[in-house]
C-alpha cells in the first residue's frame, strides 16, 4: 500500500510511519519545514514539503494521487494560539479531506480528539480547539466517494504502548499512549470495514487488531 500522512513530523505520525514502513508499505509524510525531512527518512517515510495552511486543494491532491490511504495526523500543537486552531485543526483537515476525494483516494482516516464538537461552548484556547476539530469532523462526515473513519483518542501519553486498547463509539475519557494510537491507525488504514464510523480510543484490555475487528463487526 501507499499511504500519505499529513502532519508527518508529529509524534503519532512518526510512530505510524515506522510501523507502516516496517511492514513493507510505501509511506509519505507531508511536512511544513524542510529541516524535518531527515526525521521522516529515519522513520522509513518519504518527506513531502508542503504548507497546508497556504496550499490549494489541487496542490494537496497532487501529492495524494496514487495513494491507497490518507491519514490526517496534523495539529497546531499545544503552544499555538487560536488562529492556528482554525487554520490547522479545522482548515487543514478540511483541505486534506477534500483533496483526498479529489485525488480519488479510497481510504481516509482522520485523527481528531476526544470531546471534539462543533457546538462546544467556551472561549478558552482548548474550547476553540475542540470546536475546530468538531467542525472538521462534521465536514468529513458529509463527504462522498471516500471510505472515512474518524479516530478520537483520549489524553495522549508517551508511555510505552501495551497493544491493549478500548475502541468504541463511546469509551468515556481516559489516557492512551501515542504508541497505541499509531498501532490502531495502522490497522484502520488496512481495512475499510470501519468506514463511516467515529471511534473513541483509550487504553484498555483488548488487543489492537481484535479491537478494530470487533468494532468493524458491530
Amino acid at each position: 500500500m501507499r499511504i500519505v500522512i499529513a502532519g508527518g513530523h508529529g509524534q503519532i505520525a512518526l510512530r505510524l510511519e515506522r510501523l507502516l514502513a516496517g511492514r513493507g508499505d510505501e509511506v509519505a509524510g507531508i511536512i511544513r519545514k524542510a529541516e524535518q525531512a531527515d526525521a521522516l527518512r529515519a522513520a522509513g517515510a518519504e518527506p513531502v514539503v508542503l504548507d497546508m495552511e497556504s496550499a490549494s486543494v489541487e496542490e494537496v491532491a497532487e501529492r495524494l494521487r496514487g495513494a491507497d490511504a490518507a491519514v490526517f495526523a496534523a495539529g497546531a500543537g499545544p503552544g499555538s494560539g487560536t488562529a492556528r486552531k482554525d487554520t490547522v485543526d479545522r482548515g487543514a483537515a478540511v483541505l486534506f479531506a477534500d483533496a483526498a476525494v479529489a485525488a480519488g483516494v479510497p481510504r481516509l482516516v482522520i485523527v481528531s480528539s476526544m470531546g471534539a464538537d462543533a457546538d462546544h461552548a467556551g472561549d478558552e484556547v482548548f474550547d476553540i480547539y475542540l470546536r475546530a476539530k468538531g467542525e472538521a469532523d462534521a465536514h468529513v462526515r458529509g463527504l462522498r466517494g471516500v471510505d472515512w473513519t474518524i479516530l478520537r483518542p483520549g489524553a495522549l501519553t508517551d508511555d510505552a504502548g501495551t497493544g491493549l486498547v478500548r475502541l468504541e463509539a463511546h469509551t468515556g475519557r481516559g489516557p492512551v499512549s501515542r504508541d497505541d494510537v499509531a498501532a490502531v491507525l495502522a490497522e484502520l488504514v488496512d481495512s475499510s470495514a470501519t468506514a463511516g464510523l467515529t471511534l473513541e480510543l483509550i487504553g484498555g484490555t483488548t488487543p489492537v487488531s481484535v479491537a478494530v475487528k470487533s468494532v468493524a463487526g458491530n
